[in-house]
């Protein structure tokens, strides 16, 4: 979740310095955009820079926010035990061997970030490695390298790119409404259209990040299903069944960890993840 998080947040912030960037040639330069035509392109220019850019940064980020440490000589039986389980799972998914690393949370947590399949990082914390046997973290292991094979960063930076563009779009237009219609200003883009264009920018990327997240909460189940093809479906039901049972008892609905918990209808709307149950099912019909 933190992940997904990290890159919606880059995203955004590369959207708002965009659109002061915007702003500041419509301004000085007195360049209008005349037209919903011209405003659709440059919001589709806009929007994929930003999800573009995201991605490309995303594995440093989360190198960097989260404090990966990367397995490049193994120092222990653990650290060796891992690098080979992710090596035999990304041959049998045919991909390149991504880097591996391990980062220190006290949570069972991992997840797999980078621009490509064939350049992609994946990384457990040390919580996981602490709670799980090591069957359950080779179907974990199986879930992120799946992740990987399935292109889904990718494919999410798509999305959000389409995503973008209706945000920028839309937000252009209540600005450009706000600031002729309210504010009376014909000449260029005045300071009200900004201010109303910035606020709908972010009241929007809030409401479209339902879209995101549904695709995400869908390409899990889909991991999951590669996972239990790489490691054996019975060790990716008992490494959900774990993780369930390390959650519930804690009774945390407010914090979403890297496989998901369970929360309230709304807040079911912008997790990333499906609740562990619908995915313990889902693979156990796909068993029927």
């Amino acid at each position: 979740m933190r992940r997904i998080i990290l890159f919606l947040a880059t995203n955004l912030a590369v959207m708002v310095v965009l659109s002061v960037v915007l702003y500041i040639i419509q301004s000085v330069f007195g360049v209008r955009l005349g037209n919903n035509g011209q405003m659709l392109l440059m919001a589709a220019l806009f929007g994929f820079a930003g999800s573009l850019i995201s991605l490309f940064m995303s594995k440093s980020m989360a190198k960097r926010s989260m404090g990966v440490q990367l397995i490049e000589q193994p120092s222990n039986d653990t650290e060796r035990w891992l690098l080979s389980v992710v090596q035999q799972e990304a041959r049998q998914a045919g991909i390149e061997m991504p880097e591996v690393g391990i980062f220190d949370s006290p949570d069972p947590n991992a997840f797999a970030t980078g621009w490509n399949r064939n350049d992609a990082l994946v990384a457990v914390s040390t919580g996981l490695l602490r709670s799980m046997t090591q069957d359950e973290v080779e179907a974990v292991l199986g879930h992120e390298i799946s992740h990987v094979a399935n292109g889904d960063m990718v494919t999410l930076t798509l999305i959000q790119g389409v995503v973008n563009t209706f945000v920028f779009f839309f937000s252009m237009v209540i600005g450009r409404f706000v600031d002729r219609v309210i504010f009376k200003n014909e000449e260029g883009a005045g300071i009200g259209y900004f201010i109303s264009q910035m606020l709908a920018q972010v009241v929007l990327s809030f409401l479209a990040s339902m879209i995101v997240m549904w695709f995400s909460r869908w390409r899990e189940f889909r991991a999951d299903a590669g996972g239990a093809r790489l490691a054996g479906r019975e060790k990716m039901i008992a490494a959900l069944e774990r993780l369930k049972s390390v959650h519930e008892p804690a009774q945390m609905p407010a914090e979403m960890a890297a496989f998901g918990i369970r929360g309230g209808k709304v807040a079911q709307l912008f997790s990333s993840h499906p609740p562990l149950d619908d995915r313990i099912a889902a693979l156990q019909q796909a068993r029927g």
